[in-house]
Parts: C-alpha cells; sequence; structure tokens
C-alpha cells in the first residue's frame, strides 16, 4: 500500500514537471491588435498627410477648380489639354533627358567611388563618411552652393579654374545649350555617393573565392570586374536604376533654385511647370492632371524594371 502510494505521488509529480517544462516552452500567443496599434500613428499620418492628398488630386484632375464659385466637372478635358500642351512636352523631355544623364552619371561615378573606397580600415570609413556628405546636405543649400560656383563671371570660381587652362568663361547656367547640363553636374554630384553605399553593400556580398578562382586562371583585373563583379552587381544596378530614375523623374528643388525653368524654358521639368500652372497661374485642375501623368509615369517604370528583373531570373 505504502509502495502504491510513493509511485502514484511519483507519477503525479513527473506529470505535473512535464506541464511546468511544456509551459514554459510553449511561447505566448501574441495579439495581432499590438503590432497595428505600433503601426497605427505612422499610418494616420501617411493617410492623411499622402493618400488623402492623392485621392484629392485625382478628383480635382477631372474638375475646373474656380474657388468660392463651386469646382465644375470638366471630365478628361485637363488631361487632354496638359498631354498636347508643347510646355508639357518640352518639360517631359527635359525630365527624360536630366533622368537618364543623372542616372547614369551617378551610377558610373558611385561604382568607381565604391570600388575605390572598399575595404575595412579606418582611412577609407572616415573618406566614406566625407564622400557621403553631399547626400546628407539640405538640397536648398547645395543649390546656393553651386548658384555661387556657376557664377557667369570670369571672376567665377569654376570659370577662374577653367582660366588656368586657356578656357574662356563659360555662362553655365545662363546658357540654353550649358544650363540643362549644369544642373545635371549637380545631380550627379549629389546622387553618386548614395550609389556608391549601395554598391559597396552589393560588393560586400560578393563570393570572395570567385576573384581567387578567376586569378588562378590567369584572368586580369579588367576580366574579374567584367565577370566576377559585374554580374555580381546586377541586383544592384536594377534597384539603383528604378530609384535613380523616379528620383530623376520627379527632380524639382535643384532646378527651381539654380534655374526656375530659365532661360526660355530650356530647364523646365514637369515638376516646376505643374508647380507653375497650379500656384503661379491659378490652374489647379490641369496643374492635378499634370501630376497624375507624373504618378502614372512613375508606376509604368518602376513595373516595367520589376518585369524585366523577373525575366532575367
Amino acid at each position: 500500500m505504502v509502495l502504491r502510494t510513493a509511485e502514484s505521488r511519483r507519477a503525479i509529480g513527473t506529470t505535473e514537471d512535464r506541464r511546468t517544462i511544456l509551459g514554459r516552452r510553449r511561447p505566448r500567443r501574441r495579439s495581432p491588435v499590438v503590432p497595428w496599434l505600433f503601426l497605427a500613428p505612422a499610418l494616420i499620418l501617411l493617410f492623411y498627410f499622402k493618400y488623402l492628398p492623392m485621392a484629392d488630386g485625382l478628383r480635382m484632375s477631372f474638375y475646373e477648380i474656380r474657388g468660392y464659385l463651386g469646382d465644375q466637372w470638366v471630365g478628361g478635358q485637363n488631361y487632354q489639354e496638359i498631354v498636347t500642351d508643347d510646355q508639357f512636352t518640352a518639360a517631359l523631355w527635359h525630365s527624360v533627358v536630366l533622368a537618364v544623364g543623372t542616372t547614369a552619371g551617378s551610377m558610373f561615378f558611385g561604382l568607381i567611388l565604391a570600388l575605390l573606397l572598399e575595404g575595412s580600415s579606418r582611412v577609407l570609413w572616415f573618406v566614406r563618411t566625407a564622400a557621403f556628405l553631399p547626400v546628407v546636405t539640405t538640397i536648398a543649400v547645395v543649390a546656393e552652393v553651386w548658384r555661387i560656383l556657376y557664377h557667369p563671371a570670369a571672376n567665377g570660381p569654376l570659370n577662374t579654374i577653367l582660366g588656368w587652362f586657356a578656357i574662356s568663361p563659360q555662362p553655365f547656367l545662363a546658357d540654353e545649350h550649358s544650363s540643362l547640363l549644369s544642373i545635371m553636374a549637380v545631380g550627379v554630384w549629389r546622387g553618386a555617393p548614395y550609389d556608391m553605399m549601395i554598391f559597396l553593400a552589393g560588393l560586400a556580398g560578393v563570393d570572395r573565392s570567385l576573384y581567387e578562382s578567376s586569378a588562378v586562371d590567369g584572368a586580369g583585373t579588367w576580366r574579374r570586374f567584367r565577370h566576377v563583379t559585374v554580374p555580381a552587381l546586377r541586383p544592384v544596378f536594377v534597384i539603383l536604376i528604378t530609384l535613380a530614375a523616379i528620383r530623376g523623374i520627379r527632380v524639382f528643388t535643384e532646378v527651381f533654385l539654380l534655374t526656375n525653368g530659365a532661360p526660355n524654358g530650356s530647364t523646365e521639368v514637369l515638376m516646376t511647370l505643374i508647380y507653375k500652372l497650379g500656384l503661379q497661374q491659378g490652374e489647379l485642375g490641369i496643374a492635378a492632371a499634370g501630376s497624375i501623368v507624373l504618378f502614372a509615369a512613375t508606376v509604368i517604370l518602376t513595373v516595367a524594371v520589376r518585369a524585366l528583373r523577373r525575366r532575367e531570373v
């Protein structure tokens, strides 16, 4: 009788221990509401300051905005006017040229900087930080500094340097043929460090054994770069092309502060044209239609790049 009681107590104790262990191992079930509570402030701000204005802009693109007289429905007339406008066509061309030039230039110089500054040395870390400063500097300050550098007089900073090589003073922002290229140079100068950091992250993931194997096979520096580095960085190229192209199409602050579309509309881009139509000429409906067209172009560009990327994979 005593033995049976002891065995039963031992069995009960073992069962309780197992339940305790299982209880400790079993993860606590968290309520699915908790993550949404943390996200709620950001989602509310995003909805109120981003998606709600976008929806209102889409509504305005189908109306003639008349202030206190009440909005009047015009259907697709605003889209027809903005698409057939010569200024819009010229601004679209300038935006495409600026986006392509800025994207190509910033990626080219960003890749060179990444190859030169790749490594774990503290000196390289300091140089990378110094090279990244243009990205974090306020664009208004950057534009003002470059406006001073582009001073067209002979004693301007850049013209002084050109004078050392017996080159005549250049008008830069004051000439129709050089103004867009001058703005493009500012975009490349500011975008190259950002692309450099993305390339550095991509280079960190390249398998070093591939370099060693190719070196053993007799491949030189250029062949290792062409057959090892470039294929490994292909996803990085896709991301940078997408981001840089969208950034180039939506450029506004640099153009607005440097030239505001002058001289003679040679640097007019979509964003500055939309700004002038909406806030200077009061054509809010047409400006909203232009914004929707720009948004659609951005979406099409993003989807096209992702589709090409999936096809390659």
